[in-house]
């Protein structure tokens, strides 16, 4: 099963996906976690160069075309052979990121973008997708207090909000596929509603 976390800045989705990833185990589940851009050797080089605050002449379609390599490389080396394997794949960000932030976020034609990502990932799409919803300006708050930017968190406030819609529009045109968690309550809460999210599509 292949399981992706999304979601504005600050929404949390990191800091959840470790406890899941240990519900699961004591469940006797196989789990991978791995996160976008990065999970490979090749990956987490591309990720340096996107997050890089002295990038900032990079190029809306550079920056696409970046993600969809680090995702090819991903796909190909870990994703798709963990599954293979039977692992439940648990990753932090995933295609669906590349639609919210290089498509809304930057006003790039969405056609054009989803033929990339079917390239990149030769058509690989979970199983479900957990989207942590929180507003922006209490995402960007909490991402402030943890006193750590990247190029991408550092774009202005219209970029953030255009990012949110995305993700929302994407969750109501796919409601087989995503569920919607209020990322603004506790984390206690999120973790709980996560879980049982994931449980009821576990086999």
């Amino acid at each position: 099963m292949f399981i992706t976390f999304e979601g504005p800045e600050g929404s949390g989705k990191t800091s959840h996906i470790s406890s899941l990833a240990d519900w699961l185990e004591e469940r006797g589940h196989r789990v991978l976690t791995t996160r976008e851009p990065g999970g490979t050797p090749i990956g987490e080089q591309i990720r340096a160069v996107l997050h890089d605050l002295r990038n900032t002449e990079m190029h809306p379609r550079t920056e696409t075309l970046l993600y969809q390599a680090a995702r090819a490389q991903i796909v190909e080396q870990v994703i798709r052979p963990k599954l293979a394997e039977g692992y439940i794949v648990l990753c932090d960000r995933y295609a669906d990121s590349t639609l919210a932030y290089q498509g809304y976020g930057h006003g790039q034609d969405l056609n054009v973008v989803r033929a990339l990502i079917r390239y990149a990932t030769g058509g690989l799409t979970p199983n479900l997708t957990l989207l942590l919803d929180v507003d922006v300006e209490t995402g960007l708050k909490r991402k402030d207090r943890e006193g750590e930017w990247n190029r991408l968190e550092a774009y202005d406030l219209d970029f953030h909000r255009r990012v949110r819609r995305g993700y929302l529009e994407l969750a109501r045109a796919e409601p087989g596929r995503w569920v919607v968690v209020d990322a603004s309550q506790p984390w206690e809460t999120v973790q709980e509603t996560l879980r049982r999210a994931i449980a009821a599509r576990l086999p």
